[in-house]
């Protein structure tokens, strides 16, 4: 198991949000760790400024939901390795949405962009704990057998 660190920022009246540094394509980005997102998304605005090629997005049929829509035309891209702290996984596959409105939300109240959600699809898998206490986000290094859960 490794320990990840996440730091938690206040969103004003609006509660907290979980953040954690992620390393995506060799660059380091802040990404929130989104216990209620079934996938892990990342912002196509932030990947196109960081140099990711939009070429490397693979086009889907698939209008995604959530965000306050649910026709927002969405894409995949295949991470050759994710990396959280000393955690990482290979050839990961995430959806790419526009998220510039919750960018820009963050900005409005003075905090720095994120380049996505971290979702479901990896803390149910790797068996992600969340210890708000110690500020420690836990996942395996191998994948959960889920046919066993229930």
């Amino acid at each position: 198991m490794q320990n990840i660190p996440f730091e938690v920022i206040s969103l004003q009246a609006d509660g907290f949000h979980i953040i954690t540094e992620v390393e995506i394509f060799d660059k380091k980005f802040k990404m929130v760790i989104d216990t209620g997102a079934s996938k892990t998304v990342l912002d196509k605005e932030t990947l196109l400024h960081s140099g990711i090629e939009e070429d490397k997005f693979l086009n889907t049929d698939i209008l995604s939901t959530g965000l306050g829509t649910n026709n927002m035309q969405s894409f995949m891209i295949n991470i050759p390795l994710l990396k959280l702290a000393d955690w990482s996984t290979k050839n990961f596959t995430a959806a790419v949405l526009d998220l510039s409105s919750i960018n820009f939300a963050y900005n409005q109240i003075g905090l720095e962009s994120v380049i996505g959600v971290l979702g479901g699809d990896i803390l149910k898998i790797f068996g992600a704990k969340i210890d708000y206490k110690k500020n420690l986000l836990t996942l395996n290094q191998r994948k959960l057998n889920l046919n066993n859960l229930r």
